[in-house]
């Protein structure tokens, strides 16, 4: 088995994008038109999928087997309210840069300062929202001030 990416369901598509270019300081890797976007970090892909696509270009959607709501009904999965039970984790060599490149964005909500934890080894991080509410957390190098 391989590893192929991880996506997020989206409620608003462009936003998403936009958003996503900014932190991950790169351009979309590929995309199906407005329903999937591909950012790919090494082989490490994550990706968006517009929650609402299939819904509103039912003439474009062709499927064979049931349909299971509970992993089918993107529209749905859009809206449902983010637990914030998966972390998007990303490292950086200078986190402190990372930080200030990230709030001069202005594009983090619930922006923490950068902190700290030591449970087996010492960590430095900082968390923000993105715009459907999926926590990232950035790792990196840090000199305490």
């Amino acid at each position: 088995m391989r590893y192929a990416s991880i996506y997020l369901i989206v409620k608003d598509f462009d936003k998403s994008v936009e958003f996503y270019e900014k932190v991950l300081d790169m351009k979309v890797s590929a995309t199906n038109g407005k329903r999937f976007a591909m950012f790919n970090n090494d082989g490490l892909n994550i990706c968006l999928m517009n929650g609402y696509y299939d819904d509103e270009n039912q003439s474009q959607v062709i499927t064979k087997g049931e349909y299971w709501e509970i992993y089918d009904n993107q529209s749905e999965i859009a809206n449902n309210v983010n637990t914030r039970k998966v972390f998007i984790n990303l490292g950086v060599e200078d986190l402190k840069a990372e930080y200030d490149r990230i709030k001069e964005l202005g594009i983090a909500t619930q922006l923490t300062a950068i902190r700290f934890i030591h449970v087996f080894s010492p960590y430095w991080y900082f968390t923000f929202m993105e715009p459907d509410g999926n926590p990232i957390e950035i790792t990196g190098g840090y000199k305490e001030e």
